[in-house]
């Protein structure tokens, strides 16, 4: 397609493979960079400028998300593309985090069974087409802090970096994690395949002390929890 200088590209108009509402259907939030989940905020760019430039440009001109958080309407305002309904939206999206940052523990989900961990994984990984493998970090009582998505495509003990599952709850300080992928057959049958890579995790947890309380695999309509099953735990 031909970029038309003279007005701002709306993100239908953007090529598939760069709409981030499409990337953030398909593959989840955690999946989407900031840049696109603010170009999904202001839905055009400027004169010459695609949505997903403006938004770059944005945050590098704001100092980050950071720096974009520290700024009131009339300053957002002077940063060129923005103007006062797209910088009301920004004010708006900072704010509703604030807010949900300022929750009390009580106030997030809490993790006590295999079932709330289905609710929690999977209205994002059952309906997609292809494997991911996503972390929910926990607290002490096993409230949920945050869900990042690890992998994308074959999740196995061949592909997975341990490291990489754990990484963020290291760098969080989280003492537990749950973690779930999906099977794009719609049958959340394990195989030898995930039991192993659940094996080696749930080794790497009890050496870095941050327990790994569950692994869920997610089908069509469909779950299994491989510690309710006693599949690559061991018994405690």
């Amino acid at each position: 397609m031909e970029y038309v200088v003279g007005r701002g590209l709306t993100l239908k108009e953007l090529p598939a493979d760069e709409r981030p509402r499409e990337k953030m259907r398909l593959r989840g939030p955690g999946a989407v960079s900031n840049a696109e989940l603010l170009a999904i905020l202001l839905n055009t760019g400027t004169q010459g400028e695609t949505v997903t430039a403006l938004a770059q440009r944005i945050l590098a001109e704001g100092g980050g998300l950071r720096g974009l958080r520290g700024q009131d309407h009339y300053a957002l305002m002077g940063i060129h593309g923005l103007g006062e309904a797209k910088a009301s939206k920004v004010l708006a999206a900072l704010e509703l985090g604030r807010r949900i940052a300022a929750l009390a523990p009580e106030d997030r989900q809490q993790v006590k069974t295999p079932e709330d961990l289905a609710t929690l994984f999977t209205p994002f990984l059952a309906a997609l087409d292809h494997e991911e493998l996503r972390v929910a970090l926990l607290d002490t009582k096993h409230r949920v802090e945050r869900v990042v998505t690890v992998y994308q495509g074959s999740v196995n003990a061949a592909q997975v970096r341990v490291a990489e599952v754990f990484k963020e709850a290291v760098r969080a300080n989280c003492p537990a994690i749950a973690i779930a992928h999906n099977h794009p057959s719609g049958d959340p049958t394990p195989s030898a395949a995930d039991i192993a890579l659940t094996a080696e995790l749930a080794k790497a947890s009890e050496l870095l002390n941050i327990d790994l309380i569950d692994h869920l695999i997610v089908g069509d309509g469909r779950w299994i929890s491989l510690r309710r099953m006693g599949l690559g735990f061991s018994s405690r």
